[in-house]
């Protein structure tokens, strides 16, 4: 039952979110070009239907950041990654590779910050 309600809620949160996002924020196609070069070394891994997730990915679209993501509920690699490498399968996560290094970042807020600090 708890699953069901969830998935209502979960349903009802993406709906909302689809019907009022707001417009991408702009920028030149040079830098536009430079950023998707720069969020290469970034993936999010996520459940589609996560009010965290969507919320993450709300700023996403907002921050016009074509980050890619990773459905860590129904893909079995992705959620073996996430629970290998990240330690713990527990969304949104943001994975930061820098040269050798591999970050992972839990939390929509502070992933919401960090990318908006970066980016925006």
């Amino acid at each position: 039952m708890l699953k069901l309600i969830r998935l209502l809620l979960g349903s009802i949160i993406a709906i909302l979110d689809l019907l009022t996002r707001g417009s991408k924020l702009k920028r030149t196609i040079d830098s536009q070009n430079q950023l998707e070069e720069e969020i290469k070394n970034l993936t999010i891994y996520q459940f589609k239907l996560c009010p965290f997730c969507i919320k993450t990915r709300r700023a996403l679209h907002k921050l016009n950041l074509p980050i890619a993501l990773l459905d860590a509920k129904n893909d079995s690699i992705a959620r073996e990654i996430l629970l290998e490498q990240g330690g713990k399968i527990k969304v949104p996560c943001l994975r930061i590779e820098n040269d050798n290094e591999v970050t992972w970042m839990y939390e929509s807020n502070d992933i919401i910050k960090y990318l908006t600090q970066r980016f925006a």
